[in-house]
């Protein structure tokens, strides 16, 4: 099972990855990310999503959606899509990852599905 370390790595190896980054939503820190910075503070987009993914699992509890997972959530950009995962898996509970993307160089149902896999083969 890849690190963290070589997950990041095959998460910016998608067509138009800006950069990526996991997050703890319950303090917003990032655990790990990578991307140059250029056009993105990926810390800055860590706590901010944390709030997003928050506010979701408050709103699911809300409407008891308790069958069902977040599988993601896309942000639509005129430039950009960043696409957040929460894990699933029984030791990436609480943690989700944050995959920003050049709109014009992504494929967004590859980077989905890619992300997924990534997700499943993820050792923490």
């Amino acid at each position: 099972m890849p690190n963290l370390e070589t997950s990041l790595k095959e998460a910016m190896a998608i067509d138009g990855a800006i950069g990526v980054a996991l997050v703890d939503y319950g303090s917003g820190m990032a655990l790990g990310t990578l991307g140059d910075g250029a056009e993105i503070d990926l810390n800055v987009a860590a706590a901010g999503n944390t709030d997003l993914v928050r506010a979701k699992m408050r709103t699911m509890e809300m409407l008891n959606l308790h069958d069902n997972d977040i599988e993601d959530i896309l942000i639509s950009l005129t430039t950009q899509y960043h696409l957040i995962r929460p894990l699933t898996t029984q030791t990436g509970r609480g943690l989700f990852l944050y995959l920003a993307l050049a709109r014009g160089r992504a494929n967004l149902a590859m980077a989905r599905h890619q992300l997924k896999r990534i997700e499943t083969t993820l050792e923490i």
